[in-house]
C-alpha cells in the first residue's frame, strides 16, 4: 500500500502471467484463510463467522491499497462491502468488481472426502486444486479481484469499485437496493465473478441468464379420503386428477408444451451430451429430455421441473382414494421473456384445463427476471482478448440456467454499463454439492485475465462515462 504516491504516476503492475506467477503463493494462503470460514448466511446459522469473514475482506481490501472501505447494512442482510478506487484520470472508465463472500450450507458433512471448512488440497486432471465448500462459489473470485487489485499496487488503469455481498445465497434485500442509489453504483462496466468457464481451460463469458418463476398447482375431490375398494373407479382421486394435468405440460418428446414460452436457437457454444451426462449423473442408458441442441433446451428455450408434491408417502399409503393433492413448480425461461408474460403462459395452461372434468386451482408464486448482455461494446472486446491472453485460446459464449437476481439490480442502477460474467469457478467445480472445489490453474488464469481487462479497457474504451 502506497498512498502517498501521485495518482499521475504510471500504474503500477507488469505482464499479467508474471504479476499472477508472484502473486499465487499468497493468494492462495488468503483463499485458504478465507475458505476456512464457515460463512453461511441462512437462518439458523451462527453469524459471526459471515461477519469473521467479512472482518478479514476488508483487511485484504486495505492491504491491496484500497483507501475507501465502508458498509453496508441493510435489514436482514449480512453486511454488503464496498469499496472505491477514484479514476486515475478524469477520462480513465470506472469498473464495478462483484463477488460474495457467503456459502451455501455443507450439507450431509458424510459425503464429503474431506471436513468441508478445511481446505484440502487435491489432484485432477493432473491440475492442482483446492476442496471446501464455497471455495469456487464464490470466495475463488473474491481472491482473483484481490489479486488484480495487488498487481496494480492499489493503483489500477480504471476507477474501481467493489461489491463484495454477504447473503447472496440465500437472497437479501440486497437484490434491489442498487436501483435505489444509482450514483454509488454507477460505472462505465462491471465484472461480475459469481461464474465461470464451460469447463476447465475453456475462457467462457456468461451472456444470458434464465429467468425463473414458481407456480403451485393443487386439486381438492373430496372431503376426506374414501376407502378404494368401495368408492374407487367413481369417487374422482384427486393425486390422479394432478398427475394427468402435470402430463401435459411436456409432449412426447419432453419439450415443454406451454404455449408463449420463448425457444429460440442457441448459437453459442455448449455441453457434450457425455459432458452433460456426466455432470447431471444421469443414469446409464437413460434418455436426455427434449429435442433440438443442449443450449436451447438449458439456456434459450424454457424448463418445467416439478420441484415438490404433496400427497400420502408410499410408506404410509392407505388403501383409499386420495382427496387432496398438490404441487410445486419451477419454471425456468428465456432471458428476455418478460417474467409476468412467462408465468401467466404457465398459469393460463393449468386453469384452463379440467381433468376429467375437475377444476384446478393455480397460485403464481415469486418471479425473477433473466438477463440477456449485449456484447458489442470497449469492454466486451477487452475482455475477449484478456481471456485470450489468460487461457492461451477464444473465449466461448455460454448462457446459464440459474440466476443472479443481483445481476438486474446493477443493471437498473447502471443501465449503461457493460455486464461481463466470468470467474474462476468451472461447470466441473461442484458448486452447492458434496467436495466443492477449484483448480488453482483457473484461479491464476483469472487473475491473468482480470489484470489484462482492466489494462486493456482503460487503453481502448475512450472517455469514461461514470466518472
Amino acid at each position: 500500500m502506497e498512498p502517498d504516491r501521485d495518482r499521475n504516476e504510471p500504474p503500477a503492475g507488469g505482464d499479467p502471467h508474471t504479476e499472477a506467477d508472484r502473486l499465487m503463493p499468497g493468494l492462495r494462503a488468503d483463499l485458504e484463510r478465507l475458505a476456512a470460514i464457515p460463512s453461511v448466511a441462512f437462518p439458523g446459522f451462527p453469524a459471526e463467522p459471515v461477519l469473521r469473514a467479512h472482518d478479514l475482506l476488508v483487511e485484504l481490501l486495505h492491504d491491496a491499497g484500497v483507501e475507501h472501505v465502508e458498509r453496508i447494512d441493510l435489514p436482514d442482510t449480512a453486511p454488503v462491502i464496498f469499496g472505491e478506487i477514484p479514476p486515475p484520470t478524469p477520462d480513465a472508465p470506472t469498473v464495478l468488481l462483484y463477488s460474495h463472500y457467503d456459502v451455501q450450507p455443507a450439507g450431509d458433512e458424510s459425503l464429503w472426502r474431506s471436513p468441508p471448512f478445511e481446505p484440502t488440497p487435491v489432484t485432477e486432471g493432473g491440475e492442482s486444486g483446492l476442496r471446501a465448500r464455497g471455495i469456487a462459489d464464490d470466495k475463488a473470485n473474491v481472491i482473483a479481484h484481490l489479486g488484480m487489485l495487488r498487481a496494480f499496487q492499489g493503483r489500477p488503469p480504471v476507477g474501481v469499485k467493489i461489491v463484495f455481498e454477504g447473503q447472496e445465497e440465500y437472497g437479501s434485500a440486497f437484490d434491489t437496493y442498487p436501483p435505489t442509489d444509482p450514483e454509488r453504483f454507477a460505472c462505465d462496466a462491471m465484472v461480475i465473478a459469481d461464474l465461470g468457464n464451460l469447463r476447465p481451460g475453456t475462457p467462457t463469458l456468461t451472456t444470458g441468464l434464465r429467468g425463473a418463476a414458481e407456480v403451485v398447482v393443487e386439486v381438492r375431490t373430496l372431503h376426506e379420503p374414501r376407502h378404494s375398494g368401495e368408492f374407487g373407479g367413481a369417487a374422482p382421486d384427486a393425486l390422479l386428477v394432478l398427475v394427468k394435468a402435470l402430463s401435459t405440460l411436456h409432449d412426447v418428446h419432453g419439450d415443454v408444451a406451454v404455449a408463449g414460452l420463448r425457444r429460440e436457437e442457441w448459437t453459442g457454444t455448449s455441453f457434450t451430451e457425455d459432458e452433460f451426462r456426466d455432470l447431471a449423473g444421469v443414469g446409464e442408458g437413460l434418455p436426455l429430455l427434449g429435442s433440438g441442441t443442449l443450449g436451447e433446451r438449458l439456456w434459450s428455450g424454457p424448463a418445467i421441473t416439478v420441484i415438490g408434491l404433496d400427497a400420502p408417502t408410499v410408506e404410509h399409503a392407505a388403501s383409499a382414494v386420495v382427496p387432496y393433492a398438490r404441487a410445486k413448480l419451477n419454471l425456468r425461461f428465456h432471458p428476455r421473456q418478460d417474467p409476468h408474460e412467462a408465468q401467466a403462459a404457465l398459469v393460463g395452461h393449468l386453469a384452463s384445463l379440467r381433468p376429467f372434468g375437475v377444476p384446478l386451482t393455480v397460485t403464481p408464486g415469486d418471479t425473477g427476471p433473466g438477463y440477456e448482455a449485449a456484447t458489442g461494446g470497449p469492454a466486451y472486446r477487452a475482455a475477449r482478448a484478456a481471456l485470450r491472453e489468460a487461457w492461451g485460446t477464444e473465449a466461448s459464449y455460454v448462457a446459464t440456467g440459474g440466476s443472479i437476481p443481483l445481476v438486474n439490480g446493477l443493471a437498473q442502477a447502471a443501465p449503461d454499463a457493460e455486464v461481463l460474467l466470468f470467474g474462476a469457478q468451472d461447470s466441473m467445480c461442484n458448486l452447492h454439492a458434496p467436495n466443492e472445489r477449484v483448480l488453482l490453474s483457473e484461479l491464476r488464469a483469472t487473475v491473468v485475465a482480470m489484470c489484462a481487462f482492466v489494462r486493456a479497457y482503460a487503453a481502448g474504451s475512450g472517455a469514461g462515462q461514470a466518472s
